[in-house]
C-alpha cells in the first residue's frame, strides 16, 4: 500500500525568503515531496539559481520578486503564482534578519540603543516575516478552507539571548501572532504553526560563529558548549519539520505549535 503521508503533490507553496540558505533549504525539501514552489525574495539571480536546482531535481518552481514588507509586492506575486503554479495552499515565511546597530555587544548601554533600529528590526521580523505574508496569503486560503502557514521565528524567541535584543523580541512577537491565528483560523481550514531554529550558519551569522580559518569565534564557542549535541545545525535539518508540518494528512490536527530545531539548545536554558 502507497504510503502518501507526506505527499504534497497537490500543493503550491511560497516560500518567502526562499533565496536565503535556510529557506532555500526549505523550498528544496517541499519540492522533494512534490510540491509546486515558488520562490520569493529580493535577488533574481539568487531566486533564478535556486529554481535551476529544484527543476534539476525533478520539480516544478518559479522565481518571483517580491518585497516581504510591501502588501501590493506580495499580492503581485500572489496573483502571478496563482496564475503560473494554481492557489497557495502552503506558505513558508522565512524573511528576517538582524542590524547591527540593534545589537548589543557585551557592555553597551541598552538605553542608548536607537529606536529607529529597533523598528527596523522588529517591522523585518514581525511585519514582513509574518504578518502581511499572513493576510495576503493567508486570504486566498480562507477563500479555498486549506492551507498550512508556517512562520520561521527562533529559538530567540523563546529566551532573550544576549546582544540580539530587537531580533530576540521580534521573534517573540511572531510566536504571538502565529498562536493567534491558529486560534482565530482553526476552524476555516488554515492551520498555523512556527519553527524555531537554533544556531545555523547562513549568510548572515557566519562571521558571528567563525573566524577566517574555520575555528570558532569566541561567540561560537560558546553557543557550541551550551548545545548539547555540541554542533551547528545545517538547512537540510529543518526539512521534516517543514514537509511534517505542510502536509495536511500528517498534521491534520497540528496548529498554534512552535516547533524547535536546536540541538538540544533550549533545553540547557530553560
Amino acid at each position: 500500500m502507497k504510503n502518501d503521508l507526506f505527499d504534497l503533490s497537490n500543493d503550491v507553496a511560497v516560500v518567502i525568503g526562499g533565496t536565503g540558505t535556510l529557506g532555500g533549504g526549505m523550498a528544496d525539501a517541499l519540492a522533494a515531496y512534490g510540491a509546486k514552489i515558488a520562490v520569493l525574495g529580493r535577488s533574481e539571480e539568487r531566486g533564478a539559481a535556486r529554481v535551476k536546482e529544484i527543476e534539476a531535481a525533478g520539480g516544478t518552481a518559479m522565481f518571483h520578486a517580491a518585497d516581504a514588507m510591501d502588501p501590493v509586492s506580495l499580492a503581485t506575486a500572489r496573483d502571478a503564482i496563482n496564475a503560473k503554479l494554481g492557489p497557495v495552499s502552503i506558505l513558508v515565511s522565512a524573511a528576517g534578519g538582524n542590524r547591527p546597530d540593534a545589537t548589543l555587544p557585551p557592555g553597551s548601554d541598552f538605553c542608548k540603543l536607537p529606536t529607529d533600529a529597533w523598528n527596523a528590526v522588529f517591522d523585518l521580523n514581525l511585519v514582513g516575516g509574518a504578518l502581511l505574508p499572513a493576510q495576503v496569503f493567508g486570504e486566498t486560503m480562507l477563500q479555498q478552507a486549506r492551507g498550512s502557514i508556517i512562520n520561521i521565528a527562533s529559538m530567540a524567541g523563546m529566551i532573550p539571548l544576549s546582544r540580539v535584543v530587537a531580533y530576540s523580541a521580534a521573534k517573540a512577537a511572531v510566536l504571538n501572532l502565529t498562536q493567534f491565528l491558529a486560534r482565530e483560523w482553526a476552524t476555516k481550514g488554515v492551520r498555523v504553526n512556527a519553527i524555531s531554529p537554533g544556531f545555523f550558519p547562513a549568510e548572515q551569522n557566519k562571521a558571528l560563529l567563525f573566524k577566517e580559518d574555520g575555528t570558532y569565534t569566541e561567540r561560537g564557542g560558546q553557543i557550541i558548549g551550551h548545545t548539547p549535541m555540541a554542533r551547528f545545525g545545517t538547512a537540510d535539518e529543518l526539512a521534516g519539520a517543514v514537509v511534517w508540518l505542510a502536509a495536511q494528512k500528517a498534521s491534520s490536527f497540528v496548529t498554534g505549535q512552535n516547533i524547535v530545531v536546536d540541538g538540544g539548545f533550549i533545553s540547557t536554558t530553560i
